[in-house]
């Protein structure tokens, strides 16, 4: 009899330890995930080595080509920085940032960095094994070991904001914002100033090619030494008024990347700066211009990147694996969803997300604002008016062809707010009239309705029905559901308003809120808010109190567009392209009570036994700052759902678990935080 027990006390230490074990290798599935695709974004900068052609973004990380840029590949560096520049030198590269220099010795694939006292840094030259970054405010550092070790080196700089550094043998040059050029000929130790002949001391980008030096400046143009910088003449020649941000050669060919809304581009010179002529059209923005072998990259605005194999005369994007694109809008329709960008068109995913495929077929405007249905037909708002698509593949435009801003729908009804006015069509597109009435500005922002109200958000408040209010606002977003109208927008501290008598009146509803609203998700009782630099709020209150729904997310992400797609809730970014996240994550918890309790607490379900619904109840103390999840657990340790990721207020919370899909059986729930961990069991009979 001794012998039993004993043996069913170990059964149950190893049943137990089983548990523990799963239930703490099982990797997290809750959050939000970046989805796959091949959008583009801006490359901030380039950097060539080899066969290897790396682009960095701004909070989108670094890829690497090794195909002369066909397909790219993320590498395993953090997305929640900005890479200010690149630098390669055989299998080494240095991503400057604003917290330093990070430096991978194989291609990449791992790092290190953010080293010593390095802030902010928007250039870095790489000879042999000394490396040097250039820091806008701290001047210059130098490593002699690879990027190991920085010293600062910086002694007669008087302007230490640096921007570009370019190497020509023993000559090192950095060029600063405000204060021209310098010149080091011993390793950064001591710098003079070059400056003789410069007009325009904001310094952008720095090259040298045999015994010229050339220096690109904020709105001088070009400028071209021939005696290291001693002096300099102006060679702009052919060049638009712009930003001179870029440099590099093709053999003896220089080309130059011009920033300018009207006429930027790239720009080449086949003697040396003393002409300039416009290449084909790439676009306005270009950050980056890069060489691998004879082929040229162009890093742009939003676009991605660029390749040309004939010095220029034409040029093919080559975003495949980049997925680091702003989204401007999202669009749901049938099973797929829609990705709106800047310059790059329309993706479609049919499998939420997991790829995307360009959508562009007539779509002869690509920079795309927003999306709107109607029965079966999809409608997409681009500078060039209004595109309607019956299958999602092909578009053709309507007679709508003022820039669309928004769309929304009212039965039959599709509005369009466009920079003049709004329209209005009642046949799917095919004719539009304008419904203006009582809109005495000129620029739309945003749309809402429902079954009989129409609110415009505008550059001047926005209009119910024809009713202005929030006068003097900006508003960039707006949500109606059911006699609800919720506007985003920023008055004395206050980014949300609610109007519950259809406009006549607005309360502040911001509790909670820090950023700049931009976009509105409805979910039954829940409201989500996309922000500028925030991330995603989640309001359960009808506005009165926000909540950040983050986890995953880049740090200072701008969720532009957010849309609802079965159990997934969407959201598109600024840089960072499109993530999802299941909406039972964010939606399951509610608070009970804000009372301060003394320490964790995780109850029992109830009721237990359940089917199919049953609910968690636990509290939070107040000094806890760690991310809580909630997750459940079938008998082999693997996760059925999580009900909870985030960081919460101290308080009491009661989570609701739906298990109409799962089966019968015995499940575990474990709440964690830190170093708070508690499980307990509950039974599932159907």
């Amino acid at each position: 009899m001794k012998g039993e027990t004993l043996m069913k006390s170990i059964s149950r230490f190893f049943l137990l330890l089983m548990f523990s074990l799963l239930f703490n290798l099982n990797p997290s599935l809750s959050q939000w995930i970046h989805t796959n695709g091949s959008f583009g974004g801006s490359a901030f900068c380039l950097a060539g080595s080899g066969s290897n052609l790396y682009a960095g973004y701004s909070y989108g990380g670094v890829f690497r080509s090794t195909n002369n840029g066909a397909i790219w590949r993320a590498l395993n560096f953090n997305q929640r920085t900005i890479a200010r520049s690149l630098a390669a030198s055989g299998a080494n590269l240095f991503v400057g940032t604003d917290g330093g220099v990070s430096r991978s010795t194989d291609n990449g694939a791992n790092w290190t960095g953010g080293f010593g006292s390095l802030t902010s840094i928007k250039a870095l030259a790489v000879s042999g094994l000394n490396v040097f970054a250039g820091s806008f405010g701290a001047g210059v550092f130098l490593s002699t070991d690879n990027g190991v070790n920085w010293d600062s080196v910086s002694s007669g700089l008087s302007n230490r904001y640096i921007q570009a550094l370019a190497l020509n043998n023993a000559n090192i040059f950095a060029g600063s914002s405000g204060g021209g050029v310098f010149l080091s000929s011993n390793n950064g130790q001591t710098w003079v100033h070059r400056d003789t002949g410069l007009t325009d001391m904001n310094i952008q980008a720095l090259t040298v090619d045999g015994t010229y030096l050339f220096a690109g400046t904020l709105n001088g143009g070009v400028f071209r030494s021939s005696n290291n910088g001693s002096s300099w003449s102006r060679v702009s020649s052919g060049l638009p008024t712009g930003v001179a941000s870029t440099f590099t050669f093709v053999d003896t060919t220089l080309f130059v990347g011009i920033q300018s809304i009207l006429a930027g581009g790239a720009f080449r010179s086949t003697n040396y700066g003393l002409s300039w002529e416009r290449v084909s059209f790439v676009s306005q923005h270009i950050y980056a211009l890069a060489t691998v072998g004879t082929s040229l990259f162009a890093g742009t605005y939003f676009e991605g990147v660029f390749r040309s194999t004939n010095r220029g005369s034409s040029w093919n994007p080559v975003n495949t694996g980049l997925t680091r694109e702003r989204i401007n809008s999202l669009g749901v329709i049938d099973n797929s969803i829609y990705a709106g960008t800047p310059g790059n068109g329309i993706f479609r995913s049919d499998n939420d997300g997991l790829s995307w495929l360009s959508r562009n077929f007539g779509l002869t405007n690509t920079y795309v604002h927003a999306f709107g249905t109607i029965g079966t037909n999809l409608f997409a708002g681009t500078n060039g008016g209004a595109y309607r698509s019956t299958n999602g593949a092909s578009w053709t435009p309507t007679a709508l062809t003022n820039p669309v801003i928004a769309f929304t729908a009212i039965g039959e009804s599709l509005f369009a707010g466009t920079q003049p006015a709004v329209f209005l069509s009642t046949n799917v597109g095919n004719n539009w009239n304008q419904v203006s009435v009582g809109l005495t500005i000129e620029t739309v922002l945003a749309l809402a309705a429902n079954s009989s109200t129409l609110a415009v958000g505008t550059n001047d408040g926005v209009f119910v029905n024809g009713v202005h209010g929030l006068d003097n606002a900006y508003v960039y977003a707006l949500a109606a559901t059911g006699s609800n109208i919720f506007a985003g927008t920023y008055i004395g501290g206050v980014f949300v308003y609610l109007s519950t008598d259809n406009g006549a009146s607005w309360v502040p509803r911001s509790t909670g809120l820090t950023s700049l609203p931009k976009s509105f998700a409805v979910s039954g009782a829940n409201i989500f808010l996309g922000t500028f630099g925030g991330g995603v709020f989640l309001s359960r209150n009808n506005g009165t109190s926000w909540t950040a729904v983050n986890s995953g997310l880049p740090a200072n992400a701008s969720a532009l567009s957010l849309a609802i797609k079965g159990t997934y809730l969407f959201a598109g970014t600024d840089s960072a392209g499109v993530w999802r996240r299941p909406l039972s994550e964010m939606t399951s918890v509610e608070r009970l009570s804000t009372d301060l309790p003394t320490h964790f607490s995780l109850g029992q379900n109830y009721p237990n036994p359940f089917n199919p619904v049953t609910k968690i109840r636990f509290s939070i103390p107040a000094s806890v700052q760690d991310i809580i999840s909630l997750r459940i657990y079938d008998m082999l340790g693997r996760e059925v759902s999580t009900l909870m990721n985030e960081t919460l207020k101290a308080g009491t919370y009661e989570a609701t678990f739906d298990a109409t899909t799962v089966s019968s059986g015995t499940y575990f729930y474990k709440l964690h935080a830190g170093s708070f961990v508690s499980t307990k069991k509950m039974l599932l009979i159907k």
